[in-house]
């Protein structure tokens, strides 16, 4: 792990607190492929580990976030929760203390600036047969304010992320993108806007009224692109 203190500069992740919908859509897709021991990376204020603790069969989940600011109230939030340890600090070797089932980094990866590195690291942590569930933006052409405000170093296509798992020596088990909808409402708050940050009305607005259509239909149509890309990558059995 780093040593070098970090704080989040982001405001984001108040306002995704609202998202409930939308955690359980992702997880309705990734659940199968999630094991008991799992690895959140990057659980900011721990929104999406309360719907995976909802949603999945998980007997232990270890959250790590190295956010000075955000770190305090993510312990508090999970302190009663047997199930649950908290780790402060950076994701890397040494994290895990046995090979886990699963590592997840849902809107983590485009914020890490080796991207490959923080992979190959993922492959090794995990037990054969493992898997990484990532959530990631999509499309270069929707990066605009609100990526710049959130330190996102980059968007993804679903080439661009397929090779890198694969590089990392992930066998692919699912990739495609998510929320073809939010393609105009991001490009238009980020593009043209210049919005800056999500207002919680904003995320709770679009969780209640376009999330619960739009992941019924996706859920039996693939998008050709979508304003996020959902990504599992396995770690091969020995042979």
């Amino acid at each position: 792990m780093q040593a070098n203190t970090f704080s989040y500069s982001g405001s984001e992740l108040d306002a995704m607190a609202e998202a409930r919908n939308y955690y359980k859509w992702i997880l309705r897709i990734a659940g199968p492929f999630i094991g008991s021991n799992v690895v959140e990376v990057g659980a900011g204020m721990g929104n999406f580990a309360a719907a995976l603790l909802q949603d999945v069969p998980v007997s232990e989940l270890l959250l790590v976030e190295p956010a000075e600011n955000l770190f305090p109230g993510l312990a508090r939030r999970f302190e009663a929760d047997a199930r649950v340890k908290v780790l402060k600090g950076y994701f890397g070797e040494g994290v895990c203390s046995r090979e886990m089932d699963s590592i997840i980094a849902v809107n983590v990866i485009e914020h890490i600036r080796d991207d490959s590195a923080f992979l190959h690291t993922a492959f090794g942590a995990l037990a054969p047969g493992g898997s990484v569930v990532l959530f990631a933006p999509a499309l270069d052409i929707l990066y605009g304010s609100l990526d710049a405000s959130f330190e996102h170093y980059r968007r993804y296509s679903k080439p661009q992320l397929a090779g890198k798992l694969t590089q990392a020596g992930f066998r692919l088990e699912k990739i495609r993108y998510i929320n073809f909808a939010g393609i105009l409402t991001w490009f238009l708050a980020g593009r043209i806007l210049r919005r800056k940050t999500l207002r919680p009305g904003q995320v709770r607005l679009y969780d209640r009224w376009v999330v619960p259509w739009a992941s019924r239909i996706e859920q039996f149509w693939n998008p050709p692109l979508g304003q996020s890309l959902l990504a599992i990558g396995r770690r091969p059995r020995a042979v």
